[in-house]
């Protein structure tokens, strides 16, 4: 019994740096998600506060002079409405057409008979650190009619080199080669081998991709701005972005009690702003979370 007993305080002694290991483990996690999450909540309940009590630091838990007119302000544009529909049609048809790009060249670049690889890899990665620039770039896309078009905003900036080297990495660690020879014995084909068999097994990293490209095409408006010309195409964030333009210089212009106004409703908005461009895009995370740290830890880290 007494040697049984020492056995038991032996094993309990030996699991205690163990356990406060991990209860510190839990209490960095703790504080490192609170540092991340606060500043977006205070974000959602500034939005729905008064300037005044945020400005002078009274809101930290919850809305103080609870109110809606930042939100009344910026659904009284209609062209609002347009930036939504405008932003979900090119960030659709944009995250497709950048699955289709991306993982066709991925998927060349992996394989091992594919005649001057080496040379193809070395291109890709040149131009992540070598670019032609905004004016040549924006002579191109006149020269092939794609200024102020939809096609501008979906195809010439679809290719995205760092998620063909994440989806190269995944497909040349996670698809073991003999299935390719399988497949070749039975009378498969590239492009079969790669529709039925590569792309079944890599929904881990088409999650990850599709998600990457659809918050980047959710929050670009460098490129609109640059590139279209007809306020029917602008893309939400554009047309937030003048929203808050106009009314600055409202406020800019006016005096006395309504300059106070246009100064209240501006702050506002300012909050009312980022909650409307960023919940969207943030509703499609739950959907591919399953696949999202497998993808990124298979697809970044071997190789």
């Amino acid at each position: 019994m007494s040697e049984n007993r020492k056995k038991k305080d032996n094993r309990i002694r030996s699991g205690r740096p163990d356990e406060i290991f991990q209860m510190l483990l839990y209490l960095t996690a703790i504080i490192i998600l609170v540092i991340v999450l606060y500043p977006l909540y205070f974000v959602v309940i500034a939005s729905f506060s008064d300037p005044s009590a945020v400005g002078g630091g009274q809101v930290w838990l919850l809305p103080k002079g609870f109110t809606l007119d930042g939100y009344k302000e910026l659904f009284r544009h209609d062209e609002i409405w347009t930036g939504y529909a405008n932003t979900i049609l090119y960030t659709a048809v944009g995250t497709l057409v950048g699955l289709i790009v991306n993982l066709f060249a991925a998927y060349a670049l992996s394989r091992k008979d594919l005649v001057g690889r080496k040379f193809f890899n070395f291109m890709f990665i040149f131009t992540m650190f070598f670019n032609g620039g905004l004016i040549p770039t924006f002579l191109t896309i006149k020269d092939f009619n794609l200024y102020n078009t939809f096609a501008v905003m979906v195809l010439p900036f679809s290719v995205s080199v760092y998620n063909i080297i994440v989806a190269r990495t995944f497909f040349q660690n996670s698809i073991p080669s003999d299935l390719n020879d399988a497949a070749k014995i039975d009378g498969c084909g590239n492009l079969g081998y790669f529709f039925k068999i590569v792309l079944p097994l890599s929904k881990a990293i088409i999650s990850v991709i599709a998600l990457w490209t659809a918050v980047g095409m959710w929050n670009s408006y460098f490129n609109a701005l640059i590139y279209l010309k007809d306020a029917s195409r602008y893309p939400l964030q554009l047309i937030l972005r003048n929203i808050l333009i106009t009314n600055n210089l409202q406020m800019s212009f006016g005096s006395g009690e309504a300059m106070q106004i246009a100064l209240r409703l501006s702050n506002l908005m300012r909050y009312s702003v980022i909650i409307v461009s960023t919940v969207p895009i943030m509703c499609l995370y739950p959907f591919v979370q399953k696949y999202f740290n497998k993808g990124v830890m298979i697809g970044a880290v071997k190789g």
